[in-house]
Formats: structure tokens, sequence, C-alpha cells
């Protein structure tokens, strides 16, 4: 298998896709929200994608809850965006805790039940004043010992229900002046102001299986690569002071914040460190592009892959109407959102 995870374009494989995913047999797939019709043809598309490949492929999709939620009503329940557990801890700490784990693992419950095994959350960047938008509510706070709290409650959830977490941005987006799906955010922050803020919040994640890159320049670190494709910041930063050992993967390939064709893109990812390329938009033309540039999964990175599927467990079962009723009641207060479909 190869050191990338793809996209695809729609709700069902086409006949090119399944020759793709045979010749170029990628580490896992994304899913978005142009693949998803309901959950009977979802869990279909799941399937046939492993069966294509001849391997229990990870699987991954996008699924925070608020703006940030592939997996929508009227098929799915609503949840809320990060924020909502935050206002909620800082009511009551235990509170807080409660609602982000038995959040996650009602989340976990509905992709789990549709082929889905891996979900890119929790955002553990931390936002400050002034910074984009794109972060925003899908942050759990603005203070690092909350949002690390928070999201590794959110993680828990996620394990119990037989789904593995992705940790993201590091070494943090939450300062971040642009969009980078559109733009290259530039920090020009003190190394000294990163250590005891945005890479704080994730130093007490480094025992996750999986996180994500954020497509940021830290200027004080590597004045030019953004952290996707910096060496410096994998190695001396994501590696070196946060400490995270298992499988690094970079943020969308085909974001507007990288310069260079995707084959380009996807070399400098994986020559920076990271060990997996992920490319989301479903374009073959691209896809095939990473395809050719992306190595065999081998060497460290194999064992990175090896370990965080390893955690791959059965989750125990539990009474969904129960617990979405109790997570209704701990996020009455803090979320409209509680009353209705969650």
């Amino acid at each position: 298998m190869r050191a990338f995870i793809t996209g695809l374009a729609g709700p069902a494989l086409s006949e090119a896709e399944r020759a793709f995913l045979r010749a170029a047999e990628p580490w896992g797939l994304i899913i978005f929200q142009r693949n998803v019709a309901d959950p009977q043809a979802l869990a279909r598309l799941t399937d046939e994608c492993r069966t294509v490949l001849g391997r229990n492929a990870p699987i991954l999709v996008d699924q925070e809850g608020g703006r940030v939620q592939r997996l929508k009503a009227p098929h799915w329940p609503e949840y809320p965006p990060a924020a909502a557990y935050g206002a909620l801890y800082e009511r009551d700490r235990a509170r807080g805790l409660a609602a982000a784990r038995l959040g996650a693992r009602l989340i976990a419950a509905d992709l789990a039940a549709v082929g889905i095994d891996v979900d890119c959350m929790p955002v553990a960047d931390v936002p400050v004043a002034g910074a984009d938008a794109v972060i925003g509510d899908r942050a759990f706070g603005a203070a690092p010992d909350r949002v690390s709290a928070l999201a590794g409650a959110f993680a828990e959830g996620l394990l119990d229900g037989g789904v593995l977490p992705v940790v993201k941005h590091m070494p943090g987006h939450g300062r971040a002046t642009a969009d980078s799906h559109r733009n290259l955010p530039v920090v020009t922050a003190e190394r000294s102001t990163l250590e005891i803020a945005d890479f704080a919040a994730f130093r007490p994640l480094a025992g996750l299986p999986l996180a994500m890159t954020a497509h940021v320049v830290f200027t004080a670190i590597d004045p030019i690569a953004p952290a996707t494709t910096s060496a410096a910041i994998v190695h001396d930063v994501i590696r070196g002071s946060i400490g995270f050992q298992g499988l690094v993967m970079s943020d969308d390939l085909s974001m507007g914040a990288l310069s260079g064709s995707l084959a380009e893109r996807t070399g400098a990812a994986i020559g920076a460190g990271c060990d997996v390329a992920l490319h989301c938009n479903g374009d073959m033309n691209e896809m095939e592009a990473v395809a050719a540039e992306a190595p065999a999964l081998s060497g460290v990175s194999a064992r990175r892959a090896e370990a965080a599927l390893a955690r791959r467990k059965s989750a125990d079962p539990i009474d969904l109407a129960a617990k979405r009723a109790e997570f209704s009641v701990l996020l009455s207060a803090v979320w409209a959102g509680a009353r209705g479909s969650a």
C-alpha cells in the first residue's frame, strides 16, 4: 500500500475509481458530504471500498459537530461545536468533560454503523483575538489546559466507540489570520509564546494514534515552509517539543495554502516527515498525481500506521436512546440543539 489517503467523487464508486484503488493502493480513504446519500448507501460505499482494496482500510471523515459535520440531518443527529463543550466546562468542569466524552461516543456510534472508523477530531487549536474565523467555535476554548482536557475527553469517547481520533491541526492553527483553505497563513509569534500556548495544548494528547498537520507558516521556526512541508516543524516541534509519536498525516494537499503541483506538494509533505499525505477532493487527475508521488508505506511510518490501526476495537454496546437523552440534558444550558435531534 502507498502512503496516502484519497477522496472519492460521489456516493458510489465509478469503474475508474475501482481501477484506481486497485492499482494505487492508498492506505485509507476519506468521506465528504458529496459521498453521503443515506446510511444504507454510505455503508455500501465503505464496504465496497474495503472489498476493492482487499483489506480493512481506515475510512476517515470530518465529523466534528457544528459547522463541520459531513453526516447531516435528516439521517443523522446534529452535534454541537466544540465551543459548546467549552462553555459547559467553564460552568462545571466535570459536566463539560462528561458531555465531550459522551458526544464523541454518540458520534462514534453513528460512524461505526456505516463503516467509518476514523474521525478527524478533536481540534486542539487555541484561537486568539484577531485570528481568522476558520477555527472559531471549532475550538474547545482559548486556554491550552481547557482545550487539551476537553480534546482528550472527546478522543476517549471516540476510542470507546471503536473510532480512531485524529488530533488537529498540529502544531496549531488557532493563531492564523487567514483561512488555509484559501491562503497561506503566516504566524509571527515568538517561539516562547507558541510553546506555552499553541504547542502546550497538544502535549497532553501526544499519546493519541493519529494527528493532522496545519498548513501554517511559523516564522520563528521556519520562515518559509508551512508546518505540513517543514522538516523543522515536523521533527523539532511535532515529534520533539510536543512529543507526538503516532502517525502524522498532512492536511488536505489540495487546499489553497500550498503551492506547486500535487506531485510536488506530496513529495514535500512526505519529505518533511509526514507519514501519509491526505488528498480530499476526488479529482481523478489530482488523485493520480498524488498516488504517483506517494511512496510505499514502509519503515517507521508503516509501524506507526500499524500501531494506530491496532487501537481500533469493537465498541461496547450502549443504549443509544438513553445516552442521547442524557446528552441533551448535559448540553441543554449551553446549546439549543441539545433539545432537538441529538
